[in-house]
């Protein structure tokens, strides 16, 4: 693997164990040209995903963009960063094994609202804010009336 900081192409593996969940390889690696160490995460891949947009436009699944839409819903809240990662690698390991190949993005937001419903209620309603597209205090207040029921 090239070295992210200074592009040398042999670098060594110092250390590599399993993930908490046991759902990826986490290798230390350094670089004997600049000396450089860093983290790199290997994971099983079942099947290229393509997400299906609301306008019809196709792209491949980024489960970065996906991380990154947790973390902002989760922002200052009492949830653990192991906690957000096995949800990710919930999500995509069921969309792997859907045995679709293109996802719609619905699909997409509908998982996330279901485990931030399960785990933290005020990121569901900021999740929800965006992902349902609320335009004003009413929309908020209808959809909290709707979760006490």
């Amino acid at each position: 693997m090239r070295c992210p900081f200074c592009g040398q192409d042999d670098t060594q593996v110092k250390d590599s164990r399993p993930t908490e969940d046991n759902t990826a390889i986490r290798r230390r690696r350094s670089c004997p040209e600049c000396g450089a160490r860093w983290t790199t995460f290997e994971r099983v891949q079942l099947r290229e995903l393509t997400v299906v947009k609301s306008d019809g436009d196709r792209a491949p699944f980024d489960r970065d963009k996906l991380n990154k839409s947790l973390r902002i819903a989760l922002r200052k809240r009492p949830v653990t960063e192991e906690r957000i990662e096995r949800i990710v690698n919930s999500i995509q390991r069921r969309l792997e094994t859907s045995g679709e190949s293109e996802i719609p993005t619905k699909a997409i937001g509908e998982m996330v609202m279901e485990n931030l419903r399960d785990l933290d209620m005020v990121a569901y309603v900021r999740f929800a804010s965006v992902y349902r597209n609320f335009r004003e205090a009413k929309d908020f207040e209808a959809f909290v009336e709707d979760l006490s029921e």
